[in-house]
């Protein structure tokens, strides 16, 4: 099995998604080097507001926030969040979900999360995507997070544009009325949205709007793995 194993690593070495370097046996998805380029927020860390919280400041009441990393262009944490989009590398997103769920275990306004609900894709992004990384990233996070996931209960029920190039306005019109909740959510007391990166929040903001909707006294906490900085 080790001749094996050494044989498939010649022919289908690891390399690095920051800069395609093998990757030593000790490293995971990133070398040495390229792990230096992540800028972690540690925002659990703060006593006083995140960029997280202040993102939601004047829109909506959010229970609790909690980003991994900074989304830096050129660098790392680009390569991260391009590779779990784009690449199809669900194992990735679960990597990074597990991270997250055991920082969340360290903050006390998480504790009683009744599930995870992970941003939804549209049946036909799913399908031009593969799979959906929010979810890969919420299984990851179950894995270290005792909330189950709850695909179900919300999905998106009209194929938006990307969001990629527009303002915080045309995001929000954008995405105002794209989701459809299952009357499941009014069993729940208190939510977690998950999402791979967050700029202006319009999509997650949208969501929490359609999940008040069916159960007003939800509490609704937000992760990402990423924050624009």
């Amino acid at each position: 099995m080790r001749i094996l194993d050494d044989i498939l690593h010649l022919i289908y070495p690891n390399c690095c998604i920051g800069c395609e370097r093998e990757l030593a046996k000790s490293e995971d998805y990133l070398c040495s080097i390229c792990s230096l380029e992540i800028s972690p927020t540690n925002f659990h860390l703060y006593t006083e507001p995140t960029e997280m919280d202040k993102l939601f400041w004047g829109r909506k009441e959010v229970h609790q926030t909690y980003a991994h990393l900074f989304f830096e262009k050129e660098k790392a944490s680009q390569s991260i969040l391009f590779s779990i989009k784009y690449k199809s590398s669900p194992d990735l997103a679960v990597y990074f979900g597990e991270k997250i769920g055991h920082v969340l275990q360290s903050i006390p306004k998480f504790k009683q999360v009744d599930a995870i609900l992970p941003v939804p894709l549209h049946p036909k992004q799913l399908f031009i995507r593969g799979y959906n990384q929010s979810l890969a990233l919420a299984e990851g996070l179950h894995q270290s997070f005792s909330a189950p996931v709850n695909e179900k209960a919300i999905i998106r029920s009209v194929h938006s544009e990307s969001q990629t190039k527009k303002t915080r306005f045309q995001r929000w019109d954008n995405v105002g009325t794209i989701f459809k909740v299952n009357k499941s959510i009014e069993k729940y007391k208190h939510v977690l949205i998950i999402d791979d990166v967050i700029t202006t929040g319009s999509t997650v903001e949208a969501m929490m709007n359609a999940l008040h909707e069916v159960n007003p006294n939800l509490l609704i906490s937000v992760v990402t793995l990423a924050i624009a900085k």
